[in-house]
Parts: C-alpha cells; sequence; structure tokens
C-alpha cells in the first residue's frame, strides 16, 4: 500500500503539473487544493527539491516548481523516494534487498510469486510520468 506521504507527494505533483506553466507555486497554495497539512506537505516537498526533481524560489513570486521535466519522472522513482521499497517482501527488492529470517529464497513459493508481481508492478510504475497523473 501506499503510504499517506506518497499519496499527498502524488497528489502535490500532479497539481505542479498541471500548473506547470504558471511559474513557481505557493506551499500554501497546493496545500490548500489538495487538502494536504502544510507542515506535512513541506518536509514532502523538501524531499523531492533534495532529489532534484523539484526547485523553489525564495520571496515574491516565489514557491516550488519544477527542476526536471515532469516527463521525465518516472512514478517508481517517486515511490522508492517517499514511500521506499516497491517489492512486498524486502527479499524480492531490487533496491532495498534485505534477506528474510528463516527464509530459503531458493524454496520459497511466496518469495517467487512476489517476484512476478514486483516485475508488474515495476513494468508499469517504469513506464508512467508525472505526466500520467493528469488528464
Amino acid at each position: 500500500m501506499l503510504s499517506k506521504k506518497s499519496q499527498y507527494a502524488f497528489k502535490a505533483l500532479s497539481y505542479l503539473v498541471e500548473k506547470r506553466n504558471d511559474g513557481p507555486i505557493l506551499i500554501s497554495e497546493i496545500a490548500e487544493h489538495k487538502k494536504i497539512p502544510l507542515k506535512f506537505l513541506e518536509n514532502i516537498l523538501l524531499e523531492l527539491k533534495k532529489a532534484e526533481i523539484l526547485d523553489s524560489k525564495k520571496g515574491k513570486g516565489g514557491g516550488y516548481f519544477f527542476k526536471e521535466n515532469p516527463e521525465n519522472v518516472k512514478l517508481a522513482k517517486i515511490i522508492r523516494l517517499v514511500n521506499g521499497p516497491i517489492a512486498m517482501l524486502p527479499c524480492v527488492s531490487l533496491n532495498f534487498y534485505e534477506k528474510c529470517e528463516d527464509c530459503n529464497e531458493d524454496h520459497c513459493g511466496l518469495h517467487d510469486v512476489l517476484i512476478e508481481v514486483r516485475d508488474a508492478s515495476l513494468n508499469i510504475l517504469e513506464s508512467k510520468t508525472l505526466m500520467d497523473l493528469v488528464d
């Protein structure tokens, strides 16, 4: 499941995609239009700025805007950044791999099935970008 944080990140990013030609967008405007708690949104947008997906401008006419072209930002990247692993178990994660306790990956049916789930999910999330979040 996507965390609330991830859901808020996608809501904020979809709003920024819609307004991408309007210049920097105030965080308060995003929070108000997308019903996101301001403090929570501040932390999310800072993470996205540190990852160089967004940038910000201070002062009059300031706000957040895309540093990276939203057509190039894959949904998988945002999920990993904000939510962590896409895989449902750590033993099938590509980027956050950890061996499960008391598990033999060579003979684990659940492991094998969840690799298929991971691959199917990644196939979709790596082919969709932030532009796919808007009509």
